[in-house]
C-alpha cells in the first residue's frame, strides 16, 4: 500500500487534515473569530432608530410580520445594502427570509440580520478582527481510538423536545426538537443522549470531566449522522469547540443534563490559543 493510500485511510492523518481545515475556517471573513458584535434591535417600528456599536447608521425593527431591520444612514456613512449605497433608509432582510440581505460597511466589515425569540439582531463581522490577529491555533488532544463509539439511533416518532439553556439566557431554556435517541454503552455505563437537528446532521452538545479543566468550560459540540441500519458512530476525536469559545458575541447552547459525562473525554478540541500559546478566552 502506498503512503498516499495509507494517508487516505489512516484516522490520524485524516484528523490532522480536519484540524488544519478547522484553523482555516475560524479565521474566514465570517468565521467564528470574525464576529465582533451581535446587537438585538428592540422596540416597535415607530420607535427612533438605535445606534449599533462600531458601525454607522440608526437601526430599527420593521412592522410585525416583516423580516429584517431598517437602517437609516447618509451616503457619507458608506453603508451598502444588497449592492446599493444607502442614502436615506433601506431594509436588510433577515436570515429567515428566502432572500436574506447583506450589508457592507468597509473593505473588511460586513453584516447580516438574524432572527430569534427577541426579534431581530444585527451581526457584524470584521475580517481583520482583533481575535483573528491574536489567533494561534485550536489546541486538541491526540487521536484517541477509545472514544470512537458505536451506538444506536432510535427515531422519536413525531419528535420530542428538550429544554436547552443558552449561555446568555439567564437560566431560561429553549425547547428544541430532538428527532431521536442516541444510546451506547462504555465501560459498563449506559448512555442516552439528546441531539438536535443541524442541517442534515445531528448536533450533540456535551460536557465531561475535562470541561473547565483541560477543555473549554461551556462544553463542546459533536456533529453526527445516523446510518440507514439504525447504527451511529460517535467519533469524539471530531468534537469541536462551540462558536462562543472564539467570540463572546455568540450565544451557544449548553449541554442538557443527560449530555453531561462524569468521565473525562480526552479526545477532540480543547481550547483556543493565541500566537503566544496562551488561552484566547479564559472561559
Amino acid at each position: 500500500m502506498t503512503d498516499t493510500a495509507t494517508a487516505a485511510t489512516d484516522p490520524r492523518a485524516l484528523l490532522a487534515v480536519y484540524r488544519e481545515r478547522r484553523d482555516l475556517a475560524v479565521t474566514q471573513p465570517k468565521g467564528s473569530l470574525a464576529l465582533v458584535n451581535t446587537q438585538w434591535i428592540t422596540g416597535d417600528a415607530d420607535a427612533p432608530g438605535q445606534p449599533v456599536w462600531g458601525i454607522p447608521g440608526l437601526w430599527s425593527p420593521l412592522p410585525a410580520g416583516q423580516s429584517g431591520l431598517k437602517v437609516e444612514a447618509a451616503a457619507s456613512d458608506n453603508i451598502v445594502v444588497d449592492g446599493v449605497l444607502v442614502d436615506g433608509s433601506a431594509v436588510v432582510r433577515g436570515k429567515d427570509d428566502a432572500a436574506p440581505g447583506e450589508v457592507v460597511f468597509s473593505d473588511t466589515v460586513t453584516g447580516f440580520v438574524i432572527a430569534g425569540d427577541e426579534g431581530y439582531a444585527l451581526r457584524v463581522w470584521d475580517a481583520n478582527s482583533e481575535e483573528i490577529q491574536k489567533f494561534g491555533t485550536i489546541d486538541a488532544f491526540e487521536y484517541n481510538p477509545e472514544w470512537v463509539i458505536q451506538g444506536a439511533f432510535t427515531p422519536n416518532d413525531g419528535g420530542v423536545t428538550v429544554g436547552f439553556e443558552h449561555l446568555k439566557d439567564d437560566g431560561k431554556t429553549r425547547e428544541m426538537v430532538v428527532p431521536g435517541e442516541i444510546t451506547f454503552s462504555k465501560d459498563g455505563v449506559d448512555y442516552n443522549l439528546a441531539a438536535f437537528r443541524a442541517g442534515r446532521a445531528l448536533q450533540l452538545v456535551f460536557a465531561d470531566a475535562t470541561s473547565g479543566d483541560s477543555t473549554y468550560s461551556v462544553g463542546r459540540f459533536l456533529f453526527v449522522a445516523p446510518n440507514s441500519d439504525g447504527t451511529i458512530t460517535l467519533d469524539f476525536n471530531r468534537a469541536v469547540l462551540p462558536p462562543c469559545a472564539f467570540s463572546y458575541n455568540f450565544n451557544c447552547p449548553m449541554p442538557p443534563k443527560q449530555n453531561r459525562f462524569t468521565v473525562p473525554i480526552e479526545a477532540g478540541e480543547k481550547n483556543v490559543l493565541t500566537t503566544e500559546g496562551t488561552l484566547l478566552h479564559a472561559e
